[in-house]
């Protein structure tokens, strides 16, 4: 088993060095592919220099030539890698030393799975620690059966996660056709998962082996809520039209999947002081007593230590 790191770069060279160290100060060996989306910040030189003090090959550098954006410089870098098994990580995240070593061990657990999530260490800018994402299942290593993931994501009580939670087989991303620019940096990781998830199981890694850094500089800082929730919607829409045939009769009607997402961004604008939009998105989905279930499910679950989807298998 053969991994690939792909980090994809824009401007941000203080943030990226940091990505890169944690890349290569992995306990097993991996390929490194940064993708610098035409950066003019000294980004070129710095990954020359780098380049040139390591072992060929070890750091593979492709610059675009011109701006594509975050979900093409992904393709640009999975196709450049050469390993089976593929790890993102955006350039303001970073990963825990042992994170390949223990996502290694437990996809081994799993030869049929074709993605891997593991927990995250929520960071500020000063790499403080703001919070950190719920397990999923019981154990160290759980897995899910391919026919039940999409229903389990659908009731958002299986999260894969950001970039730099997750890995990926290869074959899997070349048949799921890769990350699709229309959504780009806005959910474009979420509907690749989907895709991928229709080529195999997924395993999970109840172990915080990598860190989410939130600031204002994050990319999806500047979508509206407005674009956020038709996105999101767009997005729920897909799942839908996966869940497996057994579960048909257990899931409400999409009118209310959406009315609890309407709800859902109401309260992120609320939070956000965003008045005007909080008010006229809430009040569009308040009239389902099914969306008020969902939503109170979304944030009861944030107080369990444990995800409650009945389907999921302990590994170890």
């Amino acid at each position: 088993m053969k991994f690939s790191i792909v980090i994809t770069t824009y401007n941000r060279i203080d943030l990226l060095q940091r990505a890169i160290h944690s890349a290569l100060s992995q306990t097993i060996p991996c390929e490194i592919v940064v993708v610098d989306d035409c950066s003019d910040d000294g980004t070129q030189n710095y990954l020359a220099t780098l380049c040139s003090t390591l072992p060929q090959g070890q750091i593979i550098y492709h610059r675009n030539n011109v701006n594509q954006g975050h979900s093409q410089s992904i393709n640009i870098g999975v196709a450049r890698a050469t390993g089976d098994w593929i790890k993102t990580l955006d350039d303001d995240d970073y990963l825990d030393s042992r994170c390949l070593e223990i996502v290694q061990e437990a996809i081994a657990l799993r030869p049929q799975a074709a993605i891997c999530s593991c927990r995250t260490i929520q960071v500020n800018a000063e790499e403080e620690e703001l919070g950190r994402t719920l397990p999923v299942g019981e154990g160290t290593f759980c897995y899910l059966p391919q026919e039940d993931i999409h229903c389990g994501m659908l009731v958002e009580e299986v999260p894969f996660g950001t970039p730099v939670q997750v890995a990926f087989r290869r074959d899997a991303f070349e048949r799921s056709g890769g990350w699709d620019s229309d959504f780009d940096a806005n959910f474009d990781d979420i509907d690749s998962w989907i895709k991928i998830a229709r080529f195999g199981d997924a395993v999970f890694v109840n172990l915080c082996l990598a860190y989410r850094t939130l600031w204002e500089g994050g990319y999806n800082q500047k979508f509206s809520i407005s674009k956020r929730l038709n996105t999101h919607i767009l997005i729920k829409q897909k799942i839908y039209s996966l869940v497996h045939p057994k579960y048909h009769n257990k899931i409400p009607p999409f009118k209310h999947i959406e009315s609890y997402l309407k709800l859902h961004w109401g309260l992120v604008a609320l939070k956000q002081r965003d008045f005007l939009n909080a008010s006229r998105i809430f009040w569009q989905g308040a009239f389902s007593p099914i969306a008020w279930r969902l939503l109170y499910k979304k944030y009861s679950l944030k107080n369990h230590s444990v995800y409650l989807f009945s389907q999921y298998l302990t590994l170890k």
